[in-house]
């Protein structure tokens, strides 16, 4: 893909659907008013010419590295998880809701589905803050406090909630609930399938719930299958 400040922002989007997140982010119309140059669309919006562009060529740039997860150090994906998957899920939860809300306001008379969409969001987008939340101020710091222990030899007493098989069980319950949904959601967009009179809008927003549930499988593997298997045996050596 070329990236010059001449070309429009719908060519763009046109030219990949994900790119419309970035012009999404930083308010510039890439449906009815896309048709300007992105040059222009910056200018109008007062925002960098450059910094825009970065963050398309970073949307466009194919990634080849592969993780050994299974091999880090508790720690070190404890970190990635946040930085990666929480983020991505607190970053990108205003998006979809910005577009479920447009869509549904706009063709929710003509596509039922897309109202039962946004609801559907909603209510999944609330319980995962919450889920992160839980996960960020109880389950990894305890976790952390196990490995310092581990590593320095140390005893420490037994957590609050009893023990972390407590937390993991709540934490793998909210995952299944978070699947559930997205598998509804996939029902109701035909697998992420717009119509084919579908504005630039509407397939971004498929397009990126997407890719919300394409992330949400990864960060769920990794804590039920890597991580929750692991701070259970790290507690048990721990704590005996």
């Amino acid at each position: 893909m070329e990236f010059t400040k001449e070309k429009t922002v719908a060519s763009y989007v046109n030219e990949n659907i994900a790119n419309a997140h970035v012009f999404k982010r930083y308010g510039i119309d890439f449906c009815c008013g896309g048709g300007i140059s992105i040059e222009r669309a910056c200018a109008k919006k007062n925002v960098e010419l450059s910094e825009v562009l970065e963050a398309l060529e970073k949307v466009n740039s194919p990634i080849t590295e592969e993780k050994d997860f299974n091999n880090w150090e508790l720690d070190t994906l404890l970190d990635y998880i946040v930085d990666t998957h929480h983020s991505y899920v607190e970053e990108n939860i205003p998006v979809v809701k910005a577009y479920a809300n447009r869509v549904a306001e706009v063709h929710g008379h003509h596509y039922s589905e897309v109202i039962k969409i946004k609801e559907l969001f909603d209510e999944v987008s609330g319980e995962l803050a919450m889920h992160l939340k839980k996960e960020e101020l109880v389950l990894f710091p305890f976790v952390k406090k196990l490995l310092t222990a581990q590593r320095q030899k140390q005893s420490i007493e037994f957590p609050h909630f009893g023990t972390v098989n407590n937390p993991v069980r709540m934490m793998e319950h909210e995952h299944e609930n978070a699947g559930d949904v997205f598998k509804e959601i996939a029902k109701l967009t035909n697998n992420y399938t717009p119509p084919a009179e579908a504005c630039n809008t509407f397939k971004a927003l498929y397009a990126l719930l997407q890719e919300f549930e394409n992330d949400l499988h990864t960060h769920i593997h990794l804590e039920n299958n890597i991580l929750h298997p692991k701070a259970i045996a790290l507690e048990t050596e721990v704590l005996g």
